[in-house]
């Protein structure tokens, strides 16, 4: 998962709302988003990483939402365990004591952004934060390859976006927010090279990196997430899954109660 905006209580009928794209090897295998449970038992709602048995993002019953992305680096190796492993520890266990764990634990992980959130809070986690683990509260959010509302443009680009989008949204409209979500999400535009980040990838890296969506032969956006958790208890969730250079693939809807 590379971009994701959030909004914690920012809309009278929406608490949470959740939209994300996740980009990676077309090469990787991948399940589609769908209920299964993880090691402890607890159904969640998600994609599945076949090659590491993790996910990306995973929905409880209860709409609470756990997703995870990678620090882009330059020269970062391969940690010990899955990054995908994470956000169904968040979901499963307390905020404090995966804090706890990872603290003791942040060696065993390449760099990584992990998020949970509810209709009334947030909590994040990055292993490369020099204060790692923070609640977060009322407010739009955006989070893609580097730390929690870092300034890159995809990410100013798609937040200030979704909370405009948000702001016009009436009550009782779930499914019309969740399809003018998602052609927000495949923003092609580049970025201009004078606001690119520097994270040791090179310049022609950079720019292929720099929209929201990202379309590709061997590697891009392959899968569009919106998630939405209504005051009533109404949870409502699309995928929207990609092919090479960006041709649509197959779309998923849930819809339950609280």
């Amino acid at each position: 998962m590379c971009l994701i905006a959030f909004s914690l209580g920012q809309h009278p009928d929406y608490p949470l709302v959740v939209a994300a794209n996740r980009d990676e090897f077309f090469r990787r295998p991948t399940a589609a988003m769908e209920w299964w449970q993880d090691t402890a038992g607890n159904p969640v709602l998600a994609g599945r990483d076949l090659l590491s048995g993790g996910t990306w993002l995973a929905v409880t019953r209860r709409g609470e939402v756990a997703a995870v992305t990678n620090v882009r680096e330059g020269s970062a190796e391969a940690g010990q365990s899955s990054r995908g492993e994470l956000p169904l520890r968040a979901l499963s266990e307390s905020a404090d004591d995966v804090a706890r764990q990872l603290a003791e634990q942040q060696a065993c992980y390449a760099g990584f952004n992990l998020i949970r959130l509810s209709t009334d809070s947030g909590w994040y986690y990055s292993n490369r934060d020099a204060h790692p683990g923070r609640h977060l509260h009322r407010g739009t959010y955006g989070l893609s390859n580097h730390l929690l509302q870092s300034p890159w443009p995809k990410l100013l680009k798609l937040r200030t976006a979704v909370a405009q989008l948000l702001a016009a949204t009436p009550a009782n409209a779930s499914g019309q927010l969740h399809q003018s979500l998602i052609p927000l999400l495949q923003n092609t535009d580049p970025a201009p090279d004078r606001e690119l980040p520097d994270t040791g990838v090179g310049l022609e890296t950079e720019r292929f990196l720099s929209s929201p969506f990202i379309v590709g032969r061997d590697y891009g956006t392959r899968a569009t997430t919106v998630v939405s958790v209504s005051r009533g208890g109404e949870i409502r969730v699309t995928e929207q899954t990609w092919q090479p250079m960006g041709e649509p693939g197959e779309q998923r809807q849930f819809c339950w109660q609280r």
